[in-house]
């Protein structure tokens, strides 16, 4: 079956490209297509990985791509424990964010366009996760890269939309110029990309050389993913549809990062100051999303930032090496439950309350939303940790790795991942009590439109998923991480999982901590807004860390510092010199022939008298040359 895995890219691939072309024609089955092509390519991914063994790598080329002379790649796929892993995540999720969408976007004309979208995301994802060579993955960078700009502008009547979209755009665009150079050095320094020849030959590689290739990857991860300093995009990423956010978030184009790195291992392996720069992102990130996810009243804007904090867990696991690589990924399958479940429970509460997406109009929604508030609580409970569900099995684990680090990297990391845990369950407590608890302070109060709220369940194709998802965001941890049971199917791809004998704190101390941080976090919220009535109007007077929280803690004015605004400087400079200096060259040539020529035409008189004079005059001068020659 590995012979015909180019089907599960086709299934999707085909889907979008018979929606595309077939237009309005296709309206009224569209949607079904597209649910039908992403669910085939995940039945065959199951069938595949069935079947197989998956012991070691097997790569299947379809043809020869870029036949350069030196530079020879192939358009192949590699069929592995870490690709299959995210195709299944991918497919499989993804097919479910499809039904979703099937209620969801009912009311759209443009639905089949939606889902064409969707079917191209999926595709370029697959393209990603399954491709031979660094080039491959390239290529599916980039297919994600527009598809998500597709998607995040759909509402093309709303400026807000077609900004996000742009943002986003263009600061992975930032990212994706690290890759590309990442790639080039790989050419320069092994004389290709494929991963077999460059992780063969990567260790002849200077070290200097492999710090810089690291950090560059690095880049483009932090692009993708959402991680500083290019995390800005994200949470703007909200302007798109429901399942748009559910898919980027959840599933797709944020765990791109996390597969670049997990990817790259035998390259980190060999840098011990790239796995730390990779750790210390993640450190931050994952505070940072944390502690601005406090500030939001918006629900999507929360679920944002918790998952730019969750992603950095991850980034921070990989960043550990052989004691993270297997976490990170078992984490980001359970994210992949729990967050898309968060997302598509927002996006059941929108349904219901007119598309508001302000959780002080909110309150009370347990009762008129009862699949909806207990499939979120499930996915609520897996993201705080609460024992035994999916989070506390792989957060935990993050945890005790990074406390297990030696010296001020143990107390650093495991510090930060372990505060960040407290605040996680404060603001996800927070979103529970002020959307399903307490005052209906719906009642009486009316959305962005003007209109009253009629809270009511969503249909069957939304709540479904939902509940296949909290399944996952309840079991998935488990399965995973008991027995190391995810840490050896990876190990043919990302080396044995270590465990450190040592570190800073006692293991058997760690889990316990890490409950009684997120309990002191989820009593501060209940303290704060469970006792308490919401008011609708935002307090005009608040402490200045709420009011950098509420500003992104400053990340889009340090961008616009340090990078947009020399950005443009540089531009209009480079526009001045062309204008003035290049065009002004050569216009100033061009202008002085022409006046030149344009005196020297006037003295063509036409009268003898006029020319003999001249004659005259030219004699006098070469005279007087040759006698200042002979006697000067």
């Amino acid at each position: 079956m590995i012979a015909s895995s180019w089907l599960l890219v086709a299934f999707p691939a085909l889907g979008a490209l018979v929606l595309l072309v077939g237009g309005k024609r296709t309206n009224s089955w569209g949607h079904l297509l597209g649910c039908a092509t992403v669910a085939a390519s995940f039945v065959y991914a199951l069938a595949l990985f069935a079947s197989e063994s998956l012991s070691q790598a097997a790569d299947t080329t379809l043809w020869s791509w870029i036949p350069v002379e030196a530079l020879q790649v192939d358009f192949g796929l590699r069929i592995d424990p870490l690709s299959m892993t995210f195709v299944l995540l991918i497919t499989g999720v993804g097919a479910l964010i499809h039904v979703y969408s099937i209620g969801y976007m009912s009311d759209d004309r443009d639905r089949r366009r939606f889902f064409a979208y969707l079917n191209l995301f999926v595709a370029s994802m697959l393209i990603l996760v399954l491709g031979n060579s660094f080039v491959m993955l390239y290529l599916g960078w980039e297919g994600v890269g527009l598809a998500s700009y597709l998607l995040i502008g759909w509402y093309t009547d709303r400026p807000a939309a077609a900004t996000a979209a742009k943002k986003a755009f263009l600061m992975n665009r930032v990212g994706d110029v690290g890759l590309a150079i990442a790639i080039f050095l790989m050419f320069k320094h092994i004389g290709s990309t494929s991963y077999d020849a460059v992780f063969a030959g990567i260790g002849d590689v200077s070290p200097g050389v492999v710090t810089a290739i690291a950090l560059l990857l690095l880049l483009g991860a932090c692009g993708k993913s959402g991680q500083f300093p290019l995390q800005a995009w994200l949470p703007d990423a909200m302007e798109g549809p429901t399942p748009v956010s559910a898919l980027i978030h959840a599933a797709t184009m944020v765990t791109a990062g996390v597969y670049l790195i997990a990817r790259g291992a035998p390259i980190y392996n060999l840098t011990e100051d790239g796995r730390l720069v990779v750790a210390l992102v993640g450190a931050f990130t994952l505070l940072l999303g944390s502690i601005i996810g406090c500030a939001y009243d918006d629900i999507k804007k929360v679920l944002a930032y918790s998952t730019v904090s969750q992603i950095g867990y991850m980034m921070l696991a990989v960043g550990l090496g052989p004691f993270g690589y297997a976490l990170a990924i078992a984490h980001l399958l359970t994210h992949g439950f729990f967050k898309a479940g968060l997302f598509l429970g927002a996006g059941s509460v929108m349904h219901a309350m007119n598309d508001e997406v302000d959780m002080r109009k909110f309150g009370g929604l347990a009762k008129k939303l009862p699949i909806t508030a207990v499939t979120f609580g499930l996915g609520y409970l897996a993201i705080i940790g609460f024992p035994f569900l999916s989070g506390y099995f792989t957060k935990d684990a993050i945890i005790e790795a990074a406390f297990g680090q030696e010296g001020w990297r143990g107390w650093v990391l495991g510090g930060s991942a372990l505060l960040a845990a407290g605040i996680t369950g404060f603001y996800m407590t927070r979103l529970m009590l002020l959307t399903f608890f307490g005052k209906e302070r719906w009642r009486g109060a009316t959305s962005a439109d003007g209109r009253e709220f009629h809270p009511h369940e969503s249909p069957r194709s939304m709540t479904a998923p939902m509940i296949v998802l909290s399944i996952g965001s309840v079991a998935a941890g488990g399965l995973l991480i008991g027995g190391d049971t995810l840490a050896e199917f990876l190990s043919p791809s990302v080396g044995a999982l270590q465990v450190s004998d040592h570190g800073v704190l006692p293991h058997a101390l760690i889990p316990w901590l890490t409950v009684l941080v997120s309990a002191l976090g989820v009593f501060g919220a209940w303290a704060l807004f469970g006792r308490r009535d919401t008011s609708v109007e935002r307090p005009e007077r608040v402490s200045w860390p709420v009011r950098a929280a509420r500003k992104d803690l400053y990340g889009n004015a340090l961008n616009e510092a340090l990078v947009a605004t020399p950005g443009m400087w540089l531009t209009r400079s480079a526009v001045f010199l062309d204008n003035r200096g290049v065009d002004g060259a050569v216009n100033g040539l061009a202008a002085a022939f022409g006046g030149g020529s344009g005196r020297l035409r006037r003295m063509q008189t036409g009268f003898v008298r006029s020319y003999a004079l001249s004659m005259l005059g030219g004699s006098f001068l070469i005279v007087g040359a040759l006698l200042l020659v002979r006697f000067g």
